[in-house]
């Protein structure tokens, strides 16, 4: 069983991995990703603070002030990111906390930016905390400072950068350090999308995919896609595959539900992962409250990979609820996995 929950070849658990994946660079992949605030659907709130505050920087001659995005993964945090760049004209670097793994690796991507170019830096509450410390000048100040020799021959020496923006993107905003969350000008969440703008999401990937859906079709697939444009595009293919395979190639509602079938996601967008993990709530804990390592542990799985993939999406739904004590299902998991529901007069 953890062989098949860990593995990474397989497409059902593909769909719901937070990190960055291979397929996220073919060039088919980058292709459905909007380049300009017009093709972006969804977040409207956040997409129209953007818009000012960029046109603002631009009239001033200025970078925009640096961004912090938090959210569950899949929501357009990279693809606005990308955005920013192009509406401000500069360039774009991307890189990920965990891999700056020394001061050295910052800083010479801090010297290497132009004014008014966009660094992001994906999961950023994952940069070591030496690495942190020569973000502060270089946000507020636009400057790093190196340190020459040691002991009493010790010498400091500031280095200009050019005006740069940063663009931060994170699953865990509670685990960023406060000196740093508070270096950034516009902080804005992300939230899951509702089924209207999956749907829009779906006309125009598959306008790019030269693939033909009905209404049906998409309003079939994006009630099964967890609220997230990623896992859309990404069944969108698949369901695109069945349809040229086994149909005429349109993608209907009974297509989708057929190819779904096979892909392991259910009618409310669940997959085998989600469905196991509510199961063990249900079947070890009775129903819990029980500790999120108790059911990693059962599940033979990582904790940050429950808390950062699996559980926004249940909460979301409501078929999970978190305690002071632990995670306990609600009755409409168990009324969605087929098991009868007792209330317990004392919890």
């Amino acid at each position: 069983m953890t062989d098949d929950i860990l593995t990474h070849s397989s497409d059902k658990q593909d769909i719901l991995t937070g990190s960055c994946l291979p397929m996220d660079q073919e060039p088919e992949i980058l292709s459905l990703r909007p380049e300009q605030f017009a093709d972006y659907v969804g977040q409207n709130e956040v997409v129209e603070a953007l818009k000012i505050a960029i046109e603002a920087a631009i009239q001033r001659e200025e970078p925009v002030d640096h961004i912090l995005f938090h959210g569950p993964p899949g929501l357009g945090k990279t693809t606005l990111a990308h955005i920013i760049a192009n509406e401000m004209g500069g360039n774009l670097t991307s890189t990920s906390g965990p891999s700056l793994e020394k001061g050295g690796d910052l800083i010479g991507i801090l010297t290497h930016l132009e004014d008014r170019d966009i660094l992001f830096i994906d999961e950023i509450h994952r940069t070591p905390k030496i690495v942190e410390e020569f973000l502060y000048p270089a946000m507020e100040d636009f400057a790093v400072d190196f340190v020459f020799d040691k002991g009493i021959h010790a010498r400091s020496h500031k280095y200009r950068l050019n005006r740069f923006t940063l663009v931060g993107a994170t699953t865990r905003v509670g685990l960023l350090s406060a000196p740093l969350r508070d270096r950034f000008g516009i902080f804005r969440s992300l939230d899951f999308y509702n089924e209207a703008d999956l749907a829009k999401i779906i006309r125009r990937s598959a306008a790019l995919l030269k693939v033909t859906v009905d209404d049906e079709g998409a309003n079939e697939l994006s009630s099964r896609s967890r609220g997230t444009p990623r896992i859309v595009n990404r069944l969108l293919k698949r369901v695109r595959d069945y349809s040229q395979v086994r149909a005429d190639g349109i993608i209907t509602k009974k297509t989708v539900e057929a190819a779904l079938v096979l892909e392991g996601v259910d009618e409310k967008g669940l997959t085998d992962l989600d469905r196991k993990y509510l199961k063990t709530i249900i079947e070890f804990y009775k129903g819990g409250p029980v500790g999120i390592e108790a059911i990693a542990a059962t599940l033979q799985e990582e904790t940050d990979t429950l808390v950062d993939v699996i559980e926004p999406y249940l909460l979301k739904v409501g078929l999970v609820t978190r305690t002071s004590s632990g995670r306990k299902a609600s009755e409409a998991a168990y009324k969605h996995l087929g098991f009868s529901f007792q209330k317990r007069m004392f919890q």
